[in-house]
């Protein structure tokens, strides 16, 4: 009977060239099917400006379409859901134009080999239970300021309306917290890697390299802060720092969940671990201080214990 490891030696690799360009083609399938349809574009007025505060977004003209407008999100999770589809489909073409001799079944489980589909999810081991947790420890910190503030589920500021219902099932949600992470990583950690390891492409290359396409395909959130801000001089200089932040902060996200795919060969944990850093935000240590100043030493060790503990747990949990 053939198997997996098999079918995988059995593949003909293309060339690394080859790879990169057919993984910046899934980037640019994703990016660009944001602005195919007309209902996805987002349009600005030229001439609005921002003359009384520049720190603060102008106000919204009624013609105009941003990126928060709930018919524009409506289109844009449409159209990255189409794309990831398509994304998936040219990585199971690449597999059978590039194995020979076997049938649909097999180029199936390979393709779904690849893409990191794990098709048991209800056979729970201690350690598939223990690669999600992770970036949660790493947030250990944040975690514990949010417990000091109540607000963690079931403490007393906490409201099922407003930190799940509101947050994760609106449209905005859905975009930030469920479907924008999951064809995410299908796009940018599945297919890019899955054509990086058909590449010959090394482990190395794979961690570091494939997350700058993902944080290169943020920058185009530049335009939108550009011209929601006023298109002046304060708003470049805005979407610039901006978009410079997104782009590093992404990409080291990015290093993060390509180990743990290329680790765990699981798509599972970069989804939830995607879910659970924009669920966290980023951490402001500074602000958790101020707001519980008796509490200074604690939280400060607590993002200690966080950091030396996701150190500790990345390779070891995620073998």
């Amino acid at each position: 009977m053939t198997t997996l490891d098999d079918l995988r030696q059995a593949i003909r690799l293309m060339s690394p060239a080859g790879a990169h360009t057919i993984a910046l083609s899934f980037a640019a399938c994703y990016v660009g099917s944001l602005y195919v349809s007309n209902k996805a574009r987002l349009k600005f007025e030229v001439q609005a400006k921002n003359p009384d505060n520049p720190r603060q977004e102008r106000p919204r003209l009624a013609h105009e379409r941003w990126r928060d407008d709930p018919d524009v999100i409506r289109a844009r999770l449409l159209a990255v859901t189409i794309a990831s589809v398509l994304s998936c489909l040219g990585v199971l073409a690449l597999v059978w134009l590039r194995i020979e001799g076997v049938g649909a079944f097999e180029t199936l489980a390979l393709t779904s080999d690849y893409l990191g589909l794990d098709w048991s999810p209800w056979k729970l081991t201690a350690r598939s239970i223990l690669q999600h947790l992770v970036v949660p420890i790493l947030f250990l910190g944040p975690l514990y300021a949010t417990y000091l503030n109540q607000t963690l589920p079931f403490q007393a500021f906490w409201d099922y309306d407003e930190y799940v219902l509101r947050k994760y099932f609106s449209f905005m949600g859905l975009r930030t917290y469920i479907i924008g992470p999951i064809t995410e990583e299908i796009t940018f950690r599945a297919c890019v890697l899955a054509v990086f390891h058909m590449g010959g492409v090394s482990r190395k290359q794979m961690i570091f390299l494939s997350p700058l396409t993902f944080g290169v395909a943020h920058v185009h959130h530049a335009w939108d802060t550009y011209n929601r801000y006023g298109r002046n001089l304060d708003a470049l200089k805005r979407a610039l720092i901006g978009s410079s932040f997104q782009l590093f902060y992404t990409s080291v996200f990015g290093f993060l969940v390509a180990y743990v795919f290329v680790r765990t060969q699981s798509l599972a944990a970069p989804i939830t671990a995607h879910i659970f850093c924009n669920t966290m935000g980023f951490p402001d240590l500074l602000t958790e201080l101020r707001m519980n100043p008796r509490h200074r030493k604690s939280i400060v060790a607590a993002y200690i214990i966080g950091i030396a503990g996701f150190v500790y747990t990345l390779p070891r949990w995620t073998q």
